[in-house]
């Protein structure tokens, strides 16, 4: 995250995408039509597509949304954090209308969100309406969050569940990256200008525009894909849901069975409240407030920083606008190359081992910025770093999200699925991910005003909290490789 990578009020069913491998296989048979089972992930996946690129387009029109409407710091961190309480609203939203109108209705409702922002963003009157844009873009990011995990896990076949699954945090990443690259791209074509003429609009506004494109095609598949089995078993359809699990299930499936398991399960689950998550000392439960503390973390080591505001916080130490851009395209690169290493080593060496060399990774990375940072100098109006403390910063800044990606990107979402009871399973997660969507508002609504006031300072803060969640690990934090969910309690 994003990466409030993620990010969410997830369906009490949707738990099992990040616990899926943990599963025994339903049987030992190939689907018959793997290739369309594929197309229904990825294109349920789309949706993390647009939930990464969405997150991060914004990165190259931060100077120039400041130069267009002359705002300060405080109001341009407001209009750019809105979007994350659009996706707190969006979160809050899915889960339920998903049950209500089914799962690729809502995924075609996201779509449409997607592009009417993007299009309201491209052309905004004001700076307010600008912010009414994000705040759509915002409802539609919660709401594909939240959609594309559940799907995935009610539509794929239970061997290939956790492969399936991990294609919505592939594809967070991978709009991520995209977005840096389309606007690095963008910025060359103006001449290295955020407000140059571009197809007669100002090239911040063709950056954010391009995101049609994206949304139209997310729109598209979603009208392709049937419904989840899930959902129609639940309203009655089960000739409908039959012939979906004939196109997903291994052939040789008893289709009676499945149905009947799928119903059986549904009127056995619990229902969590939120009254379920009371206890203890300190009102809410012992591992609620782990939860909690682990989603807070994520977010308070300046993660979005980095997606948010990198092309500005370069430019901000005296780094031209074209190598900036750069910059913020190779640090999502890094990103990916982290997320793979995380879901290659999450089940090898352990959640607590790969956080805690993540945190201090972090807490190096982000102390050796914060001296960097420094070390800025502005000679009548001429911003700069010395070069060895360029240099360093530019290594800091990568290695700091290399060092997130590979471990609290991916390990806190597993532990998040994995570390509660089956009782409060959905509501103690959604209390967490509501924890980090605050927390993510904060730091992205925060950020400029804090680098106005001392930017090697606000890196100081954000290395504290890298090392703070070291002993927060070792004392509270339970693992939670290897162990059955009915072992969490």
């Amino acid at each position: 995250m994003t990466e409030a990578r993620h990010r969410r009020r997830v369906p009490q069913e949707s738990i099992l995408t990040s616990t899926a491998q943990l599963e025994p296989a339903a049987t030992a048979g190939r689907p018959k039509h793997l290739s369309h089972v594929i197309f229904i992930a990825a294109s349920a996946a789309m949706g993390g597509f647009l939930f990464g690129y969405d997150s991060a387009v914004i990165n190259g029109a931060v100077e120039g949304i400041k130069g267009k409407f002359d705002v300060g710091s405080a109001t341009l961190g407001a209009v750019i954090a809105i979007a994350l309480l659009g996706a707190a609203l969006g979160a809050v939203m899915a889960g339920r209308l998903a049950d209500r109108i089914g799962r690729p209705r809502v995924m075609q409702i996201a779509a449409v969100l997607f592009a009417v922002s993007a299009l309201g963003s491209m052309l905004p009157f004001t700076l307010w309406d600008l912010a009414i844009w994000r705040t759509l873009g915002g409802v539609a990011i919660g709401m594909a969050s939240v959609i594309a995990p559940a799907y995935i896990a009610e539509v794929a076949p239970a061997e290939y569940r956790g492969r399936l699954a991990s294609f919505q945090q592939a594809a967070i990443v991978l709009g991520i990256a995209i977005s840096q690259l389309v606007n690095y791209l963008v910025l060359n074509i103006a001449h290295g200008d955020q407000r140059g003429s571009l197809f007669g609009l100002e090239a911040w506004q063709v950056m954010l525009g391009i995101e049609i494109v994206p949304a139209l095609l997310y729109g598209l598949l979603a009208l392709r894909i049937p419904e989840s089995p899930r959902y129609l078993v639940a309203r009655g359809r089960i000739d409908e849901a039959k012939a979906v699990l004939a196109d997903v299930e291994p052939e040789g499936t008893d289709l009676d069975a499945e149905v009947a398991r799928i119903d059986a399960r549904m009127r056995s689950e619990h229902k969590p409240r939120l009254r379920d998550l009371m206890g203890g000392r300190t009102g809410l439960l012992p591992i609620v407030w782990i939860g909690i503390g682990l989603s807070v973390f994520q977010q308070l080591v300046g993660i979005n920083v980095i997606f948010y505001y990198s092309s500005s916080l370069w430019q901000s130490v005296g780094i031209n606008p074209e190598s900036s851009f750069l910059y913020s395209f190779t640090t999502s690169i890094i990103n990916i190359v982290g997320t793979v290493i995380a879901m290659l080593f999450v089940d090898r060496i352990g959640r607590k081992p790969l956080a805690l060399i993540g945190s201090a990774g972090m807490a190096v990375s982000l102390a050796l910025a914060a001296w960097a940072f420094s070390f800025k100098r502005d000679l009548n109006g001429d911003i700069s770093l010395p070069d060895a403390q360029g240099a360093v910063a530019l290594i800091a800044a990568h290695s700091f999200v290399l060092f997130f990606a590979l471990s609290w990107g991916v390990v806190v979402w597993v532990m998040l699925g994995e570390m509660f009871p089956n009782r409060i399973r959905a509501a103690a997660l959604g209390v967490a991910a509501s924890a980090q969507w605050i927390t993510n508002w904060l730091i992205t609504a925060s950020f400029p005003s804090m680098s106005d006031w001392n930017l090697s300072g606000s890196y100081v803060i954000y290395a504290a909290f890298a090392a703070l969640s070291i002993p927060f690990i070792l004392k509270w934090v339970p693992e939670t490789k290897g162990k059955a969910l009915e072992e969490m309690g």
